[in-house]
């Protein structure tokens, strides 16, 4: 049985014994510079806050419990090269939503290192999609312990791939810049490659430029600021982050690929009012 099928398999026998929870989303397009965004209601989200047990995959913080150690049986695919497992997320925003904690426990802000990017790269190097990393909860993070995300490409998925309009392709290794976005962030470039390994030694060394770019410097007890990363089709984004919320609206890597989720259906309107720029520009500066 191939990677996807096990997914499959797994995804469909917890969604049978309420382990998972299905997907119902509600969504709006909004219009920022000529920019596609869209504001996605998803009403599982407020589940994380009031029907559920702390501290799954998603769910909120409790630093006195992790998800991961071990993780939940009925949402494990297994392990995912040496030092990572792959599960279901609990709550998905699409089908196939992956969640790739380390296997032993490191602070989510810790600095990444090139094992987690081979972890991210064995499943885009074959399967295509979008990576993302959650930097600390002032980035999305609700889980202390270490862990990536990954989502298949679909037209209905968030996509950096609106965004890189502009940028370069044969720019390899260094920093670009969307234009239309008024704060921080760093655009890298590596050519996608089958090679697992050729491809997670690229985002690696853009990583570590991106951070220099930008500032980004472990503190003194090792951890980086908040962050959020992408990576799509060979190109890496980071955006660091000051704040978790905008408002109510809290704000994860996704919201930088074009969705931003939110919990309740008015907060639709809010965002479109507010303008998808400023808000994102509000949790950055």
């Amino acid at each position: 049985m191939s990677f996807m099928q096990t997914v499959d398999q797994r995804m469909e026998q917890a969604l049978a014994s309420g382990d998972l929870q299905p997907i119902q989303f509600y969504v709006q397009p909004v219009q920022a510079k000529d920019l596609d965004f869209r504001v996605c209601w998803i009403p599982a989200l407020s589940l994380k806050q009031t029907k559920t047990p702390a501290g799954f995959p998603g769910g909120p913080t409790d630093p006195n419990f992790n998800p991961f150690l071990p993780p939940d049986p009925r949402l494990t695919i297994g392990k995912l090269g040496d030092y990572h497992h792959v599960i279901l997320n609990k709550f998905p925003v699409c089908e196939r939503h992956l969640v790739i904690p380390r296997v032993t426990f490191a602070e989510q802000r810790s600095v990444l290192q090139y094992e987690d990017f081979l972890a991210l790269s064995l499943v885009l190097s074959e399967y295509a999609g979008l990576g993302f990393y959650n930097g600390g909860p002032e980035a999305g993070a609700s889980q202390r312990h270490l862990h990536l995300q990954w989502l298949p490409a679909a037209s209905s998925n968030p996509s950096l791939l609106p965004f890189i309009r502009g940028l370069d392709k044969d720019t390899e290794q260094q920093v670009q810049q969307q234009n239309d976005w008024c704060f921080d962030h760093a655009f890298v470039y590596v050519p996608p490659t089958e090679e697992a390994h050729e491809y997670a030694r690229g985002m690696y060394q853009a990583y570590q430029l991106a951070c220099k770019k930008l500032a980004l410097a472990p503190d003194e007890n090792g951890l980086m600021p908040p962050m959020n990363m992408l990576i799509q089709d060979g190109w890496l984004l980071l955006v660091p982050r000051t704040q978790e919320r905008c408002d109510e609206i809290i704000l994860n890597a996704l919201s930088f690929a074009g969705m931003i989720y939110v919990r309740e259906q008015e907060h639709i309107d809010w965002v479109k009012e507010k303008g998808v720029l400023q808000v994102l520009a509000s949790v950055t500066n």
